[in-house]
């Protein structure tokens, strides 16, 4: 394992090497769309330095990002960490109101946003300033022209005239300093310390409930240079990546964007998303890596690989020796064209793969590895290349990073899965408690995963203590939020929210005093909840919108403590 300075341990100086090595190379592409080298976002970052100057904007201040995948988010966020300031990244899915709170909770000083989320906020908001008190301004993200100025503001700030003066300002500033000879050596960022604060990770967007995972320059440099270190030599040569992830969420941030840009390597965003779109662009740019969730894959397999598999002749072809080998290997292939036919493997994480295709694409001998982490680690915890990785497990914790389960036998018996190094979080943003409860006093992050390790140190998980579901993109989705706004409904005596197939179903134990109040005939109770299902689904991003209820007869079982026993009902069925 290579050792590394604690002074090496910063992001800011990845993206800097990056861009002073690539310069004149393609590195940021909208599909379809504009193009950047890193030149251009080299000349892009030092107008936003020179313009966050001007407007007052400090290293250490919060920057606020929210809309989908683009160029320009990407720039946006280059120039906010080589600043010095802190990125608060927001997921565009989000409702306006969830964004305000965690602008507001973030006292975020500026807000990059697109167009159709600014004027959904607008929209629901009549006094921006009232309710954004510590937001100077918003700038949209498509053209990085400005959408608001809070001209009420305390800060002190220029007034709204002033603020689109400030970009004219800064390119003659940029004009002045450098005479038409802008080049790799004059990029020079500040260097700031291994520990200093660079990401505000809000895991949801709820008052009360929300947690800003604070992630330091440290806990990014240990994600985007295991990249490097690990999949360098791999990939990076001419190498290309389709990103479709969130790049609000670590996971894509860290795997499809980072690490991805310091090894000098061309991504190409998909600023819309479908299945038809993501295989087109696949089949054309052939990425030479791929970073997915298992629901991806899994819809894949299911419509292309399945059906064949349990064909009755191929299902016979499939048990003779060297006949059987023949036909895996054309489904295998078949597979790995639908992807664009050159990468290296597919990584996927933020969820678990499901044994069935798990043991379809092992079987195919398919190049596929499946990691683990969380927002906390920012996110990488284990990692195995696919040459070598066990199926069932989630490889090994990478170089920098110890594990170990809490149990008397870890290879045997379950126990929570603990973390210690230069990954782990800082602790969470204006949350002492939750600090508290997350890192112990030795530094061990307590995951509230289940998990055993083997005496290699395989890790293979069986279970998340935790409650919380993982949307289809990696989105983080609890449960109990949803389900406190279904027992608001006066209807609703209790329910559980569970996932089946990726979609969300409620389970409901109706209210029989209310019920009755409101004279509903037994038949039409279901058509009644079903309304209420959808009153709740106006409040609640896509991703966790509930597709579908069930009437539970009789309450659901409680502990002593009198908290639901939620695993009794994982597998209910539903539909």
């Amino acid at each position: 394992m290579k050792s590394y300075d604690e002074s090496d341990k910063s992001l800011t100086r990845l993206i800097e090497q990056a861009i002073r090595q690539g310069w004149n190379a393609p590195a940021l592409t909208d599909y379809q769309g504009q193009s950047l080298t890193f030149a251009d976002i080299a000349r892009q970052i030092e107008l936003f330095h020179l313009t966050f100057d001007g407007l007052g904007i400090k290293p250490g201040d919060n920057i606020a990002i929210c809309g989908r995948n683009c160029a320009n988010w990407a720039v946006a966020f280059m120039a906010t960490v080589t600043y010095g300031a802190v990125v608060v990244p927001i997921l565009h899915e989000f409702k306006p109101e969830q964004i305000r709170n965690i602008l507001e909770h973030s006292e975020s000083k500026l807000f990059f946003v697109s167009d159709n989320i600014w004027k959904e906020m607008t929209e629901t908001d009549a006094d921006l300033s009232q309710s954004m008190p510590h937001t100077r301004g918003a700038i949209n993200i498509a053209d990085f022209s400005v959408v608001w100025w809070n001209t009420t503001s305390a800060s002190g700030m220029p007034h709204m005239q002033a603020a689109d003066s400030f970009t004219a300002k800064a390119q003659i500033q940029f004009e002045q300093n450098h005479h038409d000879t802008f080049c790799p050596a004059d990029v020079n960022y500040i260097h700031t310390a291994a520990d200093s604060l660079a990401i505000i990770n809000y895991t949801s967007g709820s008052t009360g409930k929300s947690k800003g995972v604070m992630l330091s320059q440290k806990n990014l440099w240990n994600n985007v240079q295991f990249g490097i270190d690990e999949l360098n030599d791999k990939i990076a040569h001419e190498g290309t990546v389709v990103s479709i992830l969130p790049m609000a969420h670590m996971y894509g941030l860290a795997f499809e964007i980072l690490s991805e840009f310091c090894m000098g390597m061309h991504i190409y965003f998909l600023t819309k998303l479908s299945p038809t779109l993501i295989f087109k662009a696949f089949a054309e740019v052939r990425p030479t890596l791929i970073v997915s969730v298992p629901l991806i894959i899994e819809k894949v397999i299911r419509r292309t690989v399945m059906p064949r598999m349990q064909d009755i002749r191929i299902r016979t072809l499939l048990t003779l020796p060297i006949i059987g080998q023949t036909v895996k290997r054309s489904i295998c292939k078949k597979l790995t064209d639908a992807f664009g036919g050159r990468f290296y493997e597919v990584i996927i994480g933020g969820a678990a793969l499901s044994d069935d295709v798990s043991a379809i694409l092992h079987d195919i001998k398919f190049r596929y590895t499946v990691g683990y982490g969380t927002t906390e680690c920012a996110p990488l915890i284990t990692y195995q290349d696919y040459a070598t990785y066990i199926p069932g497990s989630c490889g090994k914790a990478i170089p920098r990073m110890e594990v170990r389960i809490d149990s008397p036998a870890p290879a045997e018996t379950v126990g929570e899965i603990l973390v210690r190094g230069d990954g782990v979080m800082l602790g969470y943003y204006k949350n002492e408690e939750a600090t508290r409860e997350a890192l112990d006093a030795d530094g061990w992050y307590h995951t509230g995963d289940l998990g055993v390790m083997k005496a290699d140190g395989t890790i293979f998980i069986r279970g998340r203590s935790k409650n919380m579901l993982l949307g289809p993109n990696g989105q983080n989705i609890y449960p109990e939020e949803i389900e406190d706004k279904l027992n608001a409904q006066i209807l609703v005596a209790e329910s559980v929210v569970i996932q089946t197939g990726g979609r969300l179903y409620a389970l409901i134990y109706p209210d029989p005093d209310e019920v009755a109040a409101a004279a509903i005939p037994v038949k039409e109770l279901s058509l009644a909840l079903d309304k209420v299902r959808r009153e709740v689904n106006q409040d609640l991003p896509a991703y966790e919108q509930i597709a579908g209820i069930k009437i539970m007869q009789q309450e659901f079982e409680k502990t002593p403590k009198k908290s639901i026993k939620r695993y009794l009902y994982f597998n209910e069925e539903v539909g």
